[in-house]
């Protein structure tokens, strides 16, 4: 990587590392200290930059400092701080206004939180008041928060503790088209689709059936016969980027609606445009959900979350008083407001997304290790594999070589799976061509120089 100086960047001493307790356990940081940041580009303490492709983990939405938001948030720490939703005050009334005009009726009801595990937690409790029921549906290999409530929401070991949690969620199998039993070149909403043959009949996705066919056997064994909601996010975030076949979506929501539920769309990393032929995610489902929730890029990395539902489940919240000290707060609101006005992210995901899932599909065919590259916009998930035959996950060691590897050349991207097997790039939604062509030749070489020493 090249050194670059950032502006007004202080001469900083080496970073000497320190000690933090994170999900996994204790770790040492002694090798990436970060220190500034401005738009896609960050600086560690040495003035070293890095080309930023995981973006805070898909929260970073329009860009590190971006000056507008930068502004926005110095004019409203000058005006007023905090003070509770108790009280009216102009910030909460007009950004609320505004981020209901970008979701279809009925969903009008927003209840803002500061993070997406309280807009989760929230969200299963209001759908649980509202139906009288208490199980709740989740996706096998997904992440919905790291509550003790979400924690049940949660299929991953790695996020999981020892301890009794999120009692009454269920999951069924990830229709993963990928990695799972079922799946074809034909299944998902992508540029790219997987490598896997498909032998459907026209207009038909055996697939789909299947993974549908796994869904109802949960409802035949593991729930009560009404349920109170299923959550997914439209595009796996923490779990892979891991695509559905394109109804299975529709065909599930069908299914738990019946059963008494309601659907909730867990848009904390696939919304605000992040998907490029959508402002939400669910819109490429070509569905409407009971609740949304919302958090990470909703403030360009300032703490704030929502959930955003109809006034019938809104109406059924009022058996008891609910109140977030933070939720709300006229910086938070300033800041989502702002990030509502920047124009041409939603374009830009589309247009630089398509054209990395295009490259990196290309490398897949180069790389006998790459099994899968899937994605829309700037949602892209790169499945690392033993071998293209077996489909098996490419080994932790072997993934932290390439990612250490890659992040030397001067690019940051994200890891995830269930198995820790795929490589996430969810950059700020300001990254240039010019950017994907830098990351597509460093990863290029990360791949060669792992294949030159192993293979």
């Amino acid at each position: 990587a090249v050194k670059h100086t950032a502006p007004d960047l202080p001469e900083m001493p080496p970073c000497k590392g320190s000690v933090y307790i994170n999900k996994v356990g204790v770790s040492n940081l002694e090798q990436l200290y970060i220190h500034q940041g401005h738009m896609q580009w960050l600086w560690d303490v040495d003035g070293r930059r890095y080309l930023d492709l995981f973006a805070g983990v898909a929260t970073v939405s329009v860009g590190h400092c971006h000056p507008k938001v930068t502004e926005a948030a110095e004019k409203q720490l000058r005006k007023l701080w905090h003070t509770t939703n108790i009280y009216v005050y102009s910030p909460l009334h007009e950004y609320t206004e505004k981020l209901a005009a970008t979701l279809p009726d009925p969903l009008k009801v927003i209840y803002l939180t500061n993070s997406g595990s309280e807009a989760n937690d929230l969200a299963m409790l209001m759908a649980r008041l509202h139906t009288g029921n208490f199980d709740v549906i989740t996706l096998r290999g997904s992440y919905h928060g790291g509550s003790p409530l979400t924690m049940g929401l949660t299929s991953n070991a790695a996020y999981k503790y020892p301890v009794a949690s999120g009692l009454g969620c269920h999951n069924t199998m990830c229709p993963d088209v990928f990695a799972g039993p079922w799946g074809g070149s034909n299944c998902r909403d992508s540029p790219v689709q997987t490598i896997r043959d498909c032998s459907c009949p026209q207009g038909s996705c055996t697939a789909n059936d299947k993974y549908i066919g796994q869904l109802n056997e949960v409802f035949a064994t593991s729930v009560a016969s009404r349920i109170a909601a299923f959550f997914a996010e439209p595009i796996m975030g923490v779990g892979g980027a891991v695509q559905y076949p394109k109804n299975f979506l529709k065909d599930t929501y069908k299914l738990v609606r019946e059963r008494g539920g309601v659907c909730i769309a867990d848009e904390v990393q696939t919304g605000f445009g992040r998907t490029g032929s959508h402002f939400w995610g669910f819109q490429g489902h070509d569905v409407i959900p009971d609740m949304v929730t919302m958090a990470k890029g909703i403030a360009n990395g300032f703490p704030m979350g929502a959930v955003v539902t109809t006034p019938e489940i809104a109406a059924s919240f009022a058996k008891g008083v609910h109140f977030n000290t933070f939720g709300g707060n006229p910086v938070a609101c300033a800041i989502a407001s702002s990030v509502l006005d920047e124009d041409g992210t939603q374009q830009i995901s589309h247009d630089v997304g398509t054209y990395l899932l295009t490259e990196l599909a290309k490398m897949r065919d180069k790389y006998e290790i790459i099994g899968d590259v899937r994605g829309k916009g700037l949602q892209i998930g790169v499945e690392m594999v033993k071998d293209k035959a077996s489909r098996k996950p490419l080994p932790p060691a072997a993934m932290s070589e390439i990612f250490e590897d890659t992040k030397d050349m001067g690019v940051l991207i994200g890891k995830g799976g269930v198995y820790g097997q795929t490589f996430r790039i969810k950059p700020p939604m300001c990254i240039t061509r010019d950017d994907a062509d830098f990351f597509l030749a460093v990863f290029n070489q990360a791949l060669h120089n792992y294949m030159e020493d192993h293979h």
